[in-house]
């Protein structure tokens, strides 16, 4: 199974941990970024987000192998 940890877990001030978004979301925010530039996409929004998504995946895999290295 690949490994999705919070992005940016935050201790409060109770000592409960705010998990926030996984890794995987933020990857797949920052891949999203890349996909709309200057010349447009006829891409529909959900195919938008599964290319995100499979993008963020493959980073994950690929973090995950270095890791294991």
């Amino acid at each position: 199974m690949i490994e999705n940890p919070p992005a940016f877990p935050v201790s409060t001030i109770d000592g409960a941990t705010n998990y926030g978004m996984t890794l995987r979301d933020w990857f797949a925010g920052n891949a999203l970024s890349l996909h709309f530039g200057p010349t447009g996409t006829t891409a529909t929004p959900a195919d938008v987000a599964r290319w995100s998504y499979e993008v963020a995946d493959a980073m994950l895999a690929a973090r995950q192998e270095q890791d294991h290295a």
